[in-house]
């Protein structure tokens, strides 16, 4: 594994299903295999007996790398229990788009995985998100210092769409998404809401940031106003006076210029996202900012570290 990943130097390393189950355990197992099942250390590499595949139950030659633990005594590989659990896509594949999604800016669409690695259609979309949901964190740690909040709504323009598919005056076109940014570690937090309120900016609060020892950076908006007591401190801009930053504060930048780049790639790379999957995207958005100081080599080998657990159809198309 290269010190500076590239598509290129990717391609090179990894050229058989052999290479890229090594090329992965060297990213998830940075201190030696442990059991899928039991998490034991006590683990043994099964040596193919012709020394580069095995024959499977159908009869097929396969290249996958087979490890057996020796306390629970079961069989597993570098996937088993992960996003690519059970997957039929080649990992070499997996392990190409997953480098893709981590180093490009504006996000990958499916249609782009279908066209590059003659992958089915759905097969991409379905593995894109798969991806998406590792890149959610949900054991993390409280926001404290300096936390910036501001709220957008994504959708297209009613009066942009065909008549036939306007919605009426009394369904919501746009999604209302709301971000919170931690000025000190640089981290990101997005949420789909279904309404910018009192309620709501609580319960995001409650549950992203240790508010008595906070300070909290907003817009004017009554709805922060409502909560920012219960902040150490709460520094407001006014952008109706043409006011973006005072002596005490940054105001809401950081949080608008997450949001400009969320906007463009969504309508430069996905056209449109339905509110359905739209937390995903933004799980997708929110990784991406809070690593950017990692190079696309470190962003890949932390995102190997997340893959636990596995997003199936049925969830996803429920």
């Amino acid at each position: 594994m290269s010190n500076r990943t590239t598509i290129a130097t990717l391609s090179l390393e990894v050229t058989s299903e052999a290479d890229a189950y090594a090329y992965f355990e060297k990213l998830r197992w940075t201190d030696g295999a442990t059991c899928a099942h039991c998490a034991s250390a006590n683990v043994y590499f099964i040596e193919p007996s012709n020394g580069v595949s095995r024959s499977t139950r159908t009869g097929a030659q396969s290249e996958r790398r087979v490890w057996r633990c020796r306390d629970c005594k079961k069989q597993f590989s570098v996937i088993t229990n992960t996003m690519m659990h059970g997957t039929k896509i080649a990992l070499r594949v997996w392990l190409m788009v997953i480098f893709e999604l981590c180093s490009s800016k504006n996000g990958v669409a499916a249609r782009e995985v279908e066209r590059k690695y003659g992958v089915a259609g759905l097969s991409a979309w379905f593995m894109l998100h798969r991806i998406r949901e590792a890149m959610s964190h949900d054991d993390f740690t409280l926001f404290e210092g300096d936390v910036v909040a501001d709220e957008t709504w994504i959708g297209g323009d009613p009066k942009n769409m065909h008549a036939d598919k306007r919605p009426g005056w009394h369904e919501r076109t746009k999604t209302p998404v709301v971000t919170l940014i931690n000025s000190q570690t640089g981290e990101a937090r997005s949420k789909v809401v279904t309404g910018v309120t009192g309620g709501t900016m609580r319960r995001i609060m409650l549950a992203n940031v240790n508010m008595g020892v906070s300070t909290l950076h907003t817009d004017s908006a009554k709805v922060y106003g409502d909560i920012g007591w219960w902040f150490a401190g709460h520094h407001v801009v006014n952008h109706s006076i043409g006011e973006y930053v005072t002596e005490k504060s940054h105001g809401t930048n950081k949080a608008e210029n997450f949001f400009s780049q969320l906007k463009r790639s969504i309508d430069g790379t996905h056209h449109s996202v339905s509110k359905e999957h739209m937390q995903r995207y933004l799980n997708e958005f929110d990784y991406r900012y809070s690593t950017c100081d990692l190079t696309d080599t470190e962003r890949m080998a932390d995102l190997a570290t997340r893959v636990a657990g596995r997003l199936t159809y049925k969830a996803i198309t429920r």
